[in-house]
C-alpha cells in the first residue's frame, strides 16, 4: 500500500513510517472510561480522535477494527454506586448508555467492539495464570501482583526507570507486595464487593489486567496501535505493556499513540484540593471537580459538530483549553460553511450537499488548480501524524477559495461557462470528501422545530421585511433601509444582499 504516512510512536519518542502487522489491515485499540460519572468533555477527545484515525486509514484503503474497551469493575464504581443507591452493574449500564449517547451524537461511530471488563474475566484468569507460572506473578493471600523486577525492561514506555516511576504516581500500598512498585493482578474480594471465583479466591480483576485480557482476546498478540489519553501513559499503559509482553513472549503494540488531555482553566471552574494560579490551565477530571458533563453542554444547545470540530483543530498530541469563547469562536466558524453549503444549493438549484459522497469520486476530479492544490495539502497533514488541526485550517483554506472563486465567475446568476462550473463542483466534491475524513458536514445542522403554519407566517413576515427595505431602498430612504436591517440584527436575523435578491438567516 502506497503512502507517506508516518506517526509519532510513544515508546521510540520518534515519528515512523506506519507499518501493519498485516498487510493491509489494523488493528487498533483504544482505552475507555471507568463508568461511574456522566461522561465529561475530556472522555471524547479519544474517541473523535481516534475515529477520525479510522476514517483516515479506511481512506487509506485500511481495513481496520477498532475497539475501545469499557471498564465496568473498579473501586470508583464500588463507592459510587452506594451513594446512588444502586448496583455496580446499574451503575455501570446507566453511564455507559450516556458515554454511547455523546458519541454518537459526535458522529462517532467507527469503532467495532466496545467490550466490558465483566464479560471477560475468564480471559484475564487464563492470563494471570500464566504470569504466575512463567514467574512474572505470585499470589498473596488472595491477591496477585506483578512483580516489576522481574521485567528487564519496564519502564521503557515512559522511558524511565522504576524508582522514578515509583516516586512520580499513586501507586497502591500493600504489605502483600515484594516491592513498592508491584501492581495487582488480581484482588481479593471485600464484603459487598462484586466478585468472581479464581484459583486464589473469590476476587476481580486489576484495572491494567483488563485491558491486556480484552485486546489480546480481540486483536491478537500484537496490535498495530494502542492508543488513549496521555495520562493513562504511567501506571496504565506501562504496566500492560509489561504484563502483555511478559505473557505472550512478543511485541505488545507496534505503534503507541497518546492524545493530549482536555484542561479548563482554574478561574472557570471550581476545584477542589488544588491551589493553582488563576490562570493555570488544568487537566479536566472529575477528581478536581472542573469536569464539562457532555449532556449538559447539548441541553444547553451547543450543536455536537461544534464540539467534534472543536476537538480536531487542535493537533491531537497537544492539550486542547476549553472556554466558552473558544467554543462560540468555532460554532461562527462553522456558520461560515453552512451558508456556503446553502449557497452551493442555490447556485446548483438542488439540495445536495449532505447526500453521502459515492466511492473515490474524488479521485476522479479535475488534478490541477487551486482547490486540487488545497487537497493535497489536506491529505499531507493528515500524512504527517493525523494532524487534524492543520487539515482544519485547510479547510477553512478551501472554502474561501470556493467563495472567492464563485464570485469571481458569478456563478449564483448563472453566469459561469460550462468550465467554470465544473472547476466549482470539483472543488465542492473535495470539501465533501475532506470532510468526511473529518467526521463532519454529513447531516443538516439542527433546525429548530415548528409547524408549517408557523414557518408560513415566519417567511411572508421575513419577505414582507425585505420588500420594505428593497422599495425604501429605491426610493432612496437609505436610513429606513438601515434600520430595518438593524432591528433585525438586533433580532439575530442576517440580511445577506446578493446579485439575484436578498436572503435572510437566523444566526
Amino acid at each position: 500500500m502506497e503512502h507517506n504516512l508516518r506517526v509519532y510512536n510513544t515508546l521510540t519518542r520518534q515519528k515512523e513510517p506506519f507499518k501493519t502487522v498485516e498487510p493491509g489491515k489494523v488493528g487498533m485499540y483504544v482505552c475507555g472510561p471507568t463508568v461511574y460519572k456522566p461522561s465529561h468533555l475530556g472522555h471524547m477527545v479519544g474517541p473523535v480522535i481516534f475515529d477520525t484515525v479510522k476514517r483516515y486509514l479506511t481512506y487509506l484503503g485500511y481495513e481496520v477494527k477498532f475497539v475501545v474497551n469499557i471498564t465496568d469493575v473498579d473501586d470508583k464504581l464500588i463507592i459510587e454506586a452506594p451513594r446512588q443507591g444502586i448496583s455496580v452493574s446499574d451503575l455501570a449500564e446507566r453511564v455507559t448508555r450516556d458515554y454511547v449517547e455523546n458519541l454518537t451524537k459526535l458522529n462517532v461511530t467507527s469503532i467495532d467492539l466496545m467490550p466490558r471488563a465483566t464479560h471477560h474475566i475468564g480471559d484475564i484468569i487464563e492470563i494471570i495464570q500464566g504470569l504466575i507460572t512463567k514467574g512474572f506473578a505470585y499470589p498473596a493471600a488472595g491477591d496477585v501482583y506483578f512483580d516489576v523486577t522481574k521485567d528487564d525492561d519496564y519502564g521503557k514506555l515512559c522511558n524511565r526507570d522504576p524508582e522514578q516511576l515509583e516516586a512520580g504516581a499513586r501507586i497502591e500500598v500493600s504489605e502483600k507486595k515484594r516491592s513498592p512498585g508491584d501492581f495487582a493482578l488480581w484482588k481479593a474480594a471485600k464484603p459487598g464487593e462484586p466478585a468472581w471465583d479464581s484459583p486464589w479466591g473469590k476476587g476481580r480483576p486489576g484495572w491494567h489486567i483488563e485491558c491486556s485480557a480484552m485486546s489480546t482476546k480481540l486483536l491478537g498478540k500484537t496490535l498495530d496501535i494502542h492508543g488513549g489519553g496521555l495520562d493513562l501513559q504511567f501506571p496504565h499503559h506501562e504496566n500492560e505493556l509489561a504484563q502483555s509482553e511478559s505473557y505472550n513472549g512478543c511485541t505488545f503494540a507496534n505503534f503507541w499513540m497518546h492524545n493530549g488531555l482536555m484542561r479548563i482553566h482554574s478561574q472557570a471552574s471550581k476545584i477542589k484540593d488544588a491551589k493553582p494560579r488563576d490562570d493555570e490551565p488544568q487537566k479536566m477530571s472529575k477528581s478536581l471537580g472542573n469536569e464539562i458533563v457532555v449532556h449538559k453542554l447539548f441541553e444547553r444547545g451547543i450543536q455536537p459538530e461544534t464540539l467534534r470540530f472543536f476537538l480536531l483543530a487542535t493537533h491531537y498530541r497537544r492539550p486542547i483549553d476549553y472556554s466558552e469563547e473558544r467554543l462560540a469562536e468555532v460554532g461562527r466558524g462553522l456558520d461560515g460553511f453552512y451558508r456556503f453549503f446553502e449557497r452551493f444549493e442555490r447556485i446548483n438549484n438542488k439540495r445536495n450537499f449532505y447526500q453521502p459522497l459515492p466511492a473515490n469520486v474524488a479521485r476522479g476530479a479535475g488534478r490541477e488548480g487551486e482547490f486540487a492544490v488545497l487537497r493535497k495539502r489536506f491529505l499531507e497533514h493528515m500524512d504527517d501524524d493525523f494532524n487534524t488541526g492543520g487539515a482544519v485550517g485547510v479547510l477553512y483554506e478551501l472554502l474561501t477559495a470556493l467563495n472567492r472563486f464563485a464570485d469571481a465567475k458569478q456563478l449564483e446568476i448563472g453566469k459561469g461557462t460550462a468550465d467554470d462550473v465544473k472547476a466549482f463542483e470539483d472543488g465542492v466534491i473535495y470539501l465533501k470528501e475532506l470532510s468526511q475524513i473529518l467526521g463532519v458536514f454529513e447531516k443538516r445542522p439542527e433546525e429548530v422545530k415548528t409547524d408549517n403554519a408557523s414557518q408560513q407566517l415566519v417567511g411572508g413576515l421575513m419577505q414582507l421585511l425585505i420588500d420594505l427595505r428593497a422599495e425604501a431602498r429605491k426610493a432612496k430612504n437609505f436610513a429606513l433601509g438601515d434600520q430595518i436591517r438593524k432591528r433585525l440584527s438586533e433580532l439575530g436575523v442576517t440580511l445577506e444582499d446578493r446579485a439575484g435578491g436578498t436572503n435572510w438567516r437566523k444566526d
